[in-house]
């Protein structure tokens, strides 16, 4: 499944390394999920399908617009809160682009600012890190 899956004894963060490809997304989701059921994360129940759908749009976006074959899933209980982190080894920022509504894409971005109350991309000569915090409550039903 993973090259990596690291979950640290607290159950504050699990970590998984990816390789890319048509399955990756569900295999994030696989993480997310069992990071969720078993972490004290304060309103997990309420987050996880905004969790598991922001897991997965940035990992597909890694799929889709990089040529990285690994890319790395990191969740965190920051206490008032979730951060996904996901890193590739592509440093070109995702970008805005008006939706396809032929099938092409465009509305994951949104989505990922859409259901997180913050997002933030960490740049560097070798990649990328893409961070989401969900804070529950402000999750969007």
């Amino acid at each position: 499944m993973s090259v990596a899956h690291e979950l640290n004894e607290a159950m504050t963060t699990v970590s998984a390394d990816l390789r890319t490809g048509p399955d990756a997304a569900v295999r994030a989701r696989r993480v997310a999920r069992g990071f969720l059921g078993k972490a004290a994360l304060n309103g997990a129940a309420e987050m996880c399908d905004a969790v598991e759908l922001v897991v997965s749009e940035l990992v597909t976006n890694v799929v889709r617009h990089t040529d990285g074959r690994v890319c790395r899933v990191e969740l965190t209980d920051v206490g008032d809160g979730l951060e996904i982190a996901v890193t590739d080894s592509d440093p070109r920022p995702p970008r805005w682009r008006s939706p396809d509504l032929s099938g092409g894409g465009g509305f994951g971005w949104p989505l990922v600012h859409r259901l997180a109350s913050s997002v933030r991309v960490s740049t560097r000569p070798t990649g990328k890190t893409v961070h989401a915090l969900l804070t529950p409550g402000l999750v969007p039903a």
